[in-house]
C-alpha cells in the first residue's frame, strides 16, 4: 500500500470515528463469506458501519484523537473488524444475537470497546455491553416512572367512581 493510501485510510477513519461517539473493536476472522455477508446485512439493518481495518492504520488515527486511546492498543492484534455505532449497545447485541448458537464462543468475538467514555477491554464486558441503556431506553424509563402516579390517581378515580355508581343504583332500585 503506497503512503498516500495510508494516509487516506486514516483519514477516513478519523473521520469515521469523529461521526460515531461508539466503537467496537471485533475479531471476525474465522466468518465464512455467507456469514460475513449476513453480518454486514444485520449490521447495515441496525445502522452499525462496519469496517475491516488494518491494526496500525487504526492505531494512528486513535492517536491522532484529542482522547486517549492507548487501553486499546493491546487489543489491535490478529484481524480486526471496527463496529461504529450511534447507539451505544447496539453492536453488543448484535454480536450476542449473531453468536447465539455457539454460546458466545463463535465469531465475531468482542476484542475491545469504546462505550461511554469507557473502555472495555475482553470478550467477557459483552454482557455489560447489552445490558447498558440506550438514551432513549433511559428516556423511555424516566417517562414511565412519571407517568405512573398520574395513572394510578386516575385509575382509582374511575374505580372509585364506578362503586359509587353502583351503590347509587343499587339504593335506587330498592
Amino acid at each position: 500500500m503506497r503512503k498516500e493510501d495510508k494516509s487516506a485510510v486514516i483519514g477516513q477513519l478519523t473521520e469515521t470515528l469523529k461521526e460515531f461517539p461508539y466503537f467496537y473493536l471485533t475479531d471476525i476472522e474465522a466468518l465464512n463469506a455467507e456469514k460475513t455477508s449476513k453480518l454486514r446485512r444485520e449490521c447495515f439493518k441496525q445502522e452499525v458501519k462496519l469496517v475491516v481495518v488494518k491494526n496500525t492504520l487504526l492505531k494512528k488515527a486513535l492517536e491522532s484523537q484529542e482522547e486517549d486511546f492507548s487501553p486499546l492498543y493491546d487489543s489491535l492484534k490478529g484481524n480486526t473488524a471496527v463496529m461504529f455505532s450511534s447507539v451505544a449497545n447496539v453492536p453488543a447485541r448484535l454480536i450476542k444475537d449473531f453468536t447465539k448458537d455457539t454460546k458466545g464462543e463463535g465469531k465475531p468475538q468482542l476484542k475491545a470497546a469504546y462505550v461511554q467514555e469507557s473502555f472495555y477491554v475482553g470478550a467477557d464486558n459483552l454482557d455489560a455491553l447489552v445490558n447498558i441503556k440506550s438514551k432513549n431506553e433511559l428516556i423511555a424509563d424516566v417517562i414511565a416512572l412519571l407517568e405512573s402516579p398520574a395513572k394510578n390517581v386516575i385509575s382509582a378515580l374511575n374505580s372509585s367512581g364506578q362503586t359509587i355508581h353502583g351503590v347509587l343504583k343499587t339504593l335506587e332500585e330498592r
